[in-house]
């Protein structure tokens, strides 16, 4: 479409937007009727470790949104001289699970608790041995079962308990929603009914019925939706609270709030079964939409499903990039130092590219990028770790390969026993997140480590801010009767292109060669958590 085109479509409302918390940026994407990307705005954000808890305070969440809303207006400004003041629909999603109680008042009671946290532990076990049903430590029922095993206060007076992208959803709105995929990343749900088990419902009421508390579990949790659901409208004091300018209109239809693992399963279109993809940032996973039940429970793999209820198998790990980041920071200073302009796109997609060229085993070098905590491989703490023996090949190549490899080492660790295991069948794998966008490199490494081809569309740049903007066009735009799944395909990606890598024999080879190290390794990173130096 061309400009005169686009601001049509923007003055007429023909558009959709989404905006996703993301773990270190706030992304917004402003879709046209043909769901193509029109505008983006953005704001970089961090979270915090404080009092043994990882965090974002309310006003990072809510001065965060308004800049990146704010940065998004701007964009359409610039490119099309228009004043954003509504679309034609809207969504929201962030980081799944995690856990923000709130009082009856409406007052978050404890500092939310995000996915990344590894402190409910003794809930994690108790619950997945009375529901016979792996729960991670990171899910919110989990968190919710740990406060009440430890005596926390605050639990008594609890009226909603949620998410980060349902709390936002809850506030722009009134309504108290959650898409089903993020649902599943709270507490289990039933693909059959699009509702959380009611089996394990009523044996989490029974279990925590001792205490006496004035609630149970359906009280405060929020009600569950599937996509292209109605979940409420954007409200005078919603428009308000997003746009402290006053000029975005109230009303917009609002579709499911969703986790960053459902919007990423609608950006690389794996939806259907036998579909997968990974997103690899600041966490890596791999979702997998399979076509019948896993036989048994295990505590590598999560059960969640997509944004309209297809059971997902899930192999997450907690840590990915950001010690791969911290490295590449490194050149950046050396850079500075010598005075030389440092532009990240050119570090990056250069430190990246010269990986491709070290020993398939990356050498004998070995690293960890354990910032937090790693449930996969039993770690509560992490810490980044690079090792090397005097005989390793130690030169700039195996050094990057080595740090992009143990980026998706943990979530390898749980696609092994899918694939190995379980037998998952899988007809394509697309590939999304900042690993992936040097082209080649991280698409050929995960190919290599999954043995499996891996595609990456044009799009996978566009993430899930761009998924829940086509979660929220397919909410006003779909036909009656058509699923997802064909709306994605026929009125989303038909148009793009991807590109294919396939597994190569001497990459399976080191790959597993590396795996095999870093499995043995791991004592080390014991080692360093235990010496308790840091």
């Amino acid at each position: 479409m061309g400009v005169n085109e686009i601001k049509t479509a923007i003055l007429a409302n023909k558009t959709a937007l989404g905006i996703e918390f993301g773990s270190t940026r706030i992304k917004a994407v402003l879709v046209d009727d043909t769901n193509e990307p029109i505008a983006s705005g953005g704001h970089g954000w961090e979270n915090r470790y404080e009092n043994g808890v990882w965090t974002y305070s309310l006003e990072d969440i809510w001065g965060g949104i308004q800049d990146c809303y704010a940065d998004l207006v701007k964009n359409v400004k610039e490119k099309y001289d228009v004043e954003l003041e509504s679309v034609g629909a809207f969504g929201v999603s962030a980081m799944m699970h995690g856990y923000m109680p709130f009082n009856k008042d409406g007052e978050l009671m404890v500092p939310f608790r995000t996915w990344r946290n590894t402190i409910t532990g003794e809930a994690s076990e108790k619950l997945s041995a009375l529901f016979n049903f792996n729960i991670p430590q990171r899910w919110t029922i989990a968190h919710l079962y740990q406060a009440i095993l430890n005596g926390e206060e605050h639990v008594k007076d609890i009226d909603y308990v949620t998410t980060l992208e349902a709390y936002v959803h809850w506030k722009l709105t009134g309504v108290r929603a959650q898409g089903i995929g993020d649902a599943a990343g709270m507490f289990p749900c039933d693909s059959n009914t699009n509702d959380y088990v009611e089996e394990m419902v009523q044996k989490f009421d029974e279990l925590v019925a001792p205490y006496g508390f004035p609630w149970k579990f359906r009280d405060i949790f929020p009600k569950v939706y599937v996509a292209g659901e109605d979940a409420g409208k954007l409200t005078e004091e919603g428009a308000k609270l997003l746009d402290p300018t006053g000029k975005l209109k109230a009303g917009i239809p609002m579709c499911p709030p969703e986790g960053d693992a459902g919007t990423g399963m609608v950006a690389t279109n794996s939806v259907a079964q036998r579909t997968g993809n990974v997103s690899a940032g600041t966490s890596a996973f791999a979702m997998i939409v399979l076509e019948k039940a896993l036989s048994k429970p295990y505590v590598e793999i999560d059960m969640v499903t997509t944004p309209s209820g297809e059971p997902v198998a899930m192999a997450h790990s907690n840590n990915c990039t950001s010690d791969l980041n911290a490295w590449v920071n490194i050149f950046k200073e050396f850079q500075q130092s010598l005075g030389v302009e440092v532009d990240m796109d050119k570090l990056y997609g250069t430190l990246y590219k010269k990986a491709l060229e070290g020993d398939a085993d990356c050498g004998g070098l070995l690293s960890y990028c354990y910032f937090s905590g790693e449930h996969v491989t039993g770690f509560e703490e992490g810490r980044p770790l690079f090792v090397r023996s005097s005989e390793s090949k130690f030169n700039l190549a195996n050094f990057m390969r080595t740090h992009l490899y143990t980026s998706i080492g943990a979530m390898r660790v749980g696609m092994d026993l899918l694939m190995n295991k379980e037998h998952v069948k899988v007809d394509r794998l697309l590939g999304h997140g900042g690993l992936f966008k040097t082209e080649g490199v991280g698409q050929q490494f995960l190919a290599d480590s999954v043995n499996v081809p891996v595609s990456v569309m044009s799009t996978a740049g566009e993430g899930g801010a761009w998924g829940i903007a086509l979660l929220a066009s397919y909410l006003v735009n779909k036909e009656d009767g058509e699923t997802l799944a064909s709306y994605l395909d026929e009125k989303v990606f038909s148009k793009y292109e991807g590109s294919t890598l396939a597994p190569t024999e001497e990459g399976v080879k080191g790959y597993n060669a590396f795996m095999e190290r870093y499995m043995k390794g791991l004592s080390i990173e014991r080692a360093a958590v235990d010496s308790k130096i840091w």
